[in-house]
């Protein structure tokens, strides 16, 4: 967050001023610290004093910004929510792929829905990739996000949904059906966080439940097997909590430092 300092200044002139008992005598005044005197200034000699107050003016919800990721030349939408910056859209970063049939607790991989195989040349021309981005398995998920940025832990995904507070799912997902699934009733986007459903690869193999179900790691472990994850779905405005097996391929929103 970045903050903009303004001088607010307040003027006073001196005619016929009453000294306090900090002063020494009647014709100076002293600017005084932990007990010293470190300023002395005769009255006399003086005509107004201005007093400089800072004031830090916050960045107002829902400022959007934008980021390039160097590694790909890719540039993010960003949206300040609360205190927190995130990129409102899901991670694209693609530094290898491979098909779901392929998976890990341990080692890192990354997949994108609906694709077998491992060109990643091939796996960025899809629509999937386009639109909702990348799946990482929660190893690779940890180290995706670019420098000034990092996953979220899981208390940093409970701050942003109790700032948002009731029906904080409607508020997290892109309104309408154009990627959704219908109903997707109530949603709203009023966050500007634009959360799209980009489905998971499952712990057997498979890809499941594009349009219908998003799913969000968290840097957060639940134990040695399994993680934190946040979840939505087109049917409700819940923002759910829970615990999953580390190899599954979840979509990764970053948050800035």
């Amino acid at each position: 967050m970045k903050n903009n300092f303004l001088l607010t200044s307040i003027f006073f002139v001196i005619f016929g001023l009453s000294l306090s008992t900090s002063f020494a005598q009647n014709d100076s005044i002293y600017v005084m610290k932990d007990g010293i005197i470190i300023w002395e200034y005769k009255i006399a000699d003086i005509d107004s004093i201005i007093f400089y107050k800072p004031v830090i003016e916050e960045e107002e919800e829902g400022t959007n910004g934008t980021f390039t990721d160097s590694r790909d030349g890719y540039t993010y939408q960003t949206v300040q929510i609360g205190s927190q910056t995130w990129m409102a859209e899901n991670l694209k970063y693609l530094p290898s792929v491979v098909g779901p049939g392929t998976g890990s607790n341990s080692e890192a991989y990354c997949y994108v829905y609906g694709y077998e195989s491992t060109d990643v040349d091939a796996a960025k021309a899809t629509e999937n990739y386009t639109t909702y981005g990348v799946l990482y398995n929660w190893t690779s998920a940890l180290n995706a996000c670019p420098v000034g940025w990092h996953l979220p832990s899981d208390a940093e995904w409970t701050q942003l949904t109790d700032y948002l507070g009731e029906n904080a799912g409607d508020k997290l997902k892109e309104a309408g059906i154009t990627h959704w699934a219908d109903p997707n009733a109530g949603a709203n986007n009023e966050s500007g966080f634009t959360a799209l459903p980009g489905g998971y690869r499952g712990s057997n193999g498979h890809f499941y439940s594009i349009r219908y179900y998003g799913s969000w790691w968290s840097s957060t472990e639940y134990d040695t097997d399994n993680a934190w994850r946040r979840y939505l779905n087109y049917g409700n405005s819940n923002v759910d909590r829970f615990y999953h097996y580390k190899s599954l391929g979840f979509s990764v929103r970053c948050l800035r430092d």
